[in-house]
């Protein structure tokens, strides 16, 4: 009886990690975009999964700040100077965040990297708010993801979760 009871303990225990891993993609994302002229700009970012939750409007509420991820600093770097949906961003490293809405987010450009604590209160090391385009997507995306498109030498950073895309044009500037 106890052999039996210690058998099933073991094993739930042994499994419970594996459920618990696959609520979130493990370790750092990475997105880039190349310039022409071999700069570029990079996102490092922690990407959760919606496991059946209503993400915007629910799990990330409108109209406050979010962290842009799974609750780690969402690092922008680049090793030039940009237009970041027509706001100028010099070459550094930063930490950015998003304001979600219905129909309209922003995007926040944070001087600096590091640990971010909500509720947010970094409005005096803000280097842009940007307003990004939002379109809704079909079918669902489980997994948050950054991704850049390439345009005209320049590129486009897209936010895609459940059914939105949101996006912002970025371009070298000199």
């Amino acid at each position: 009886m106890y052999v039996n009871l210690f058998f099933v303990v073991a094993i739930g225990l042994y499994l419970t990690p594996i459920t618990i891993a696959q609520d979130s993609t493990a370790g750092p994302q990475r997105a880039q975009c190349a310039f022409p002229d071999g700069k570029d700009v990079t996102v490092v970012y922690f990407s959760p999964r919606m496991n059946g939750r209503k993400i915007f409007g629910g799990f990330v509420p409108y109209g406050q700040v979010w962290e842009t991820g799974d609750g780690k600093p969402t690092m922008f770097a680049t090793n030039t100077n940009l237009m970041v949906g027509g706001k100028r961003v010099p070459a550094g490293k930063y930490t950015i965040f998003t304001i979600p809405d219905m129909n309209k987010w922003t995007l926040i450009i944070k001087r600096g990297t590091g640990n971010p604590d909500l509720p947010y209160s970094y409005e005096s090391s803000e280097l842009v708010r940007v307003d990004l385009l939002v379109r809704r997507m079909t079918p669902d995306l489980e997994s948050f993801t950054i991704t850049f498109d390439q345009r005209r030498g320049g590129c486009v950073l897209n936010l895609r979760w459940e059914a939105v895309e949101a996006s912002a044009l970025i371009a070298e500037t000199k």
